[in-house]
């Protein structure tokens, strides 16, 4: 494979990278840049199982929920560390993936019948976890503070936190270029364009749609596993319907397929809601949200391909000016 492919992705690393440094590693704006960071994440996740295989899946709430718990539990339970913690979550999420994508598959759901079952299965893992009293309950479970004991990973900067969501967004963007220009990557756009012409020229469609679903699924679990450990406590409401509905517009929104850019918009609009919110928020409650709407509106309207064009088109003329 052309290692230019991957370049892209390297130019999200330099203005991600230095900007603790450009907000002198103030925590409030770290802990807003890393959520904004475990978004995009979770975006170019989401792409390799809707932009690349054509499932509309809104389960993103229940898997981040998962690796969410998962971590939290083996962090507050058994003490053992986030640094295993955050992959036996991936992991657990992953089972979850194909526990539900397996006969979700095999049986045919698909379309708009498979995005309401993965978005069903947000608001019921919600409502066991929190009849689950033993394991979650009604009561938020705090986790540990920290007191010197650098295996807990509970910092009280955020820098740390910042950083590991950025390798997983730059590991995520390598990994759908990985993917994209790959036989796997052709057969799951194949399947995107016409399930039924795929399964007749050999893909084996079940087997490629529950492969997207496990990496995409392991990922967001992943994010889960970071979230917990910044936002200090879990508790049922952490699988959020909201999370879903958000990560399957923005990647709408940047460009089905398009590898950068669903998690650049991830980035750009989310960073304009946080900044309207912070400016606008306490002047009108909730202007943010109408200035945002407002935004994706405009979006549909004027660009309804998505932002991945204006994107690429940008990034070319950039090229073109660097080779004068």
């Amino acid at each position: 494979m052309d290692k230019k492919k991957f370049l892209p992705t390297l130019a999200f690393l330099i203005p991600l990278a230095l900007y603790p440094i450009l907000i002198s590693f103030n925590n409030y704006f770290l802990n807003v840049g890393t959520f904004i960071v475990i978004y995009a994440t979770i975006v170019a996740a989401w792409n390799i199982i809707c932009g690349f295989a054509g499932q509309l899946d809104l389960g993103a709430g229940a898997y981040m929920g998962m690796g969410i718990f998962i971590t939290g539990i083996l962090l507050l339970w058994w003490n053992i560390t986030p640094l295993i913690g955050i992959i036996v979550g991936g992991l657990a999420t992953a089972a979850l993936g194909f526990v539900i994508g397996y006969p979700t598959f095999r049986f045919g759901v698909r379309e708009v019948w498979y995005a309401l079952s993965s978005l069903a299965l947000v608001s019921i893992l919600q409502k066991l976890f929190l009849v689950w009293e033993q394991v979650a309950g009604p009561v938020e479970r705090r986790l540990p503070y920290f007191s010197g004991e650098w295996y807990l990973m509970r910092f009280y900067n955020f820098s740390v936190y910042f950083y590991m969501s950025l390798a997983l967004l730059i590991i995520t963007l390598l990994l759908n270029v990985k993917i994209r220009y790959s036989k796997i990557g052709y057969y799951l756009l194949a399947i995107r364009e016409n399930e039924e012409a795929a399964e007749m020229l050999g893909v084996d469609v079940r087997k490629y749609k529950l492969l997207a679903l496990l990496i995409y699924s392991f990922i967001v679990g992943l994010t889960g596993g970071i979230f917990v450990l910044i936002a200090g406590y879990y508790h049922p409401s952490l699988f959020d319907p909201w999370v879903s509905i958000q990560t399957a517009i923005l990647g709408i929104v940047g460009g089905l397929g398009a590898i950068y850019g669903a998690p650049l918009t991830a980035l750009i609009i989310l960073g304009i809601q946080e900044y309207l919110r912070f400016t606008l928020g306490g002047i009108v409650q909730g202007l943010h949200l109408i200035v945002y709407a407002v935004i994706l509106i405009l979006v549909v309207l004027f660009k309804p391909e998505g932002l991945s064009e204006v994107f690429r088109s940008i990034y070319k003329k950039a090229v073109a000016l660097k080779a004068k």
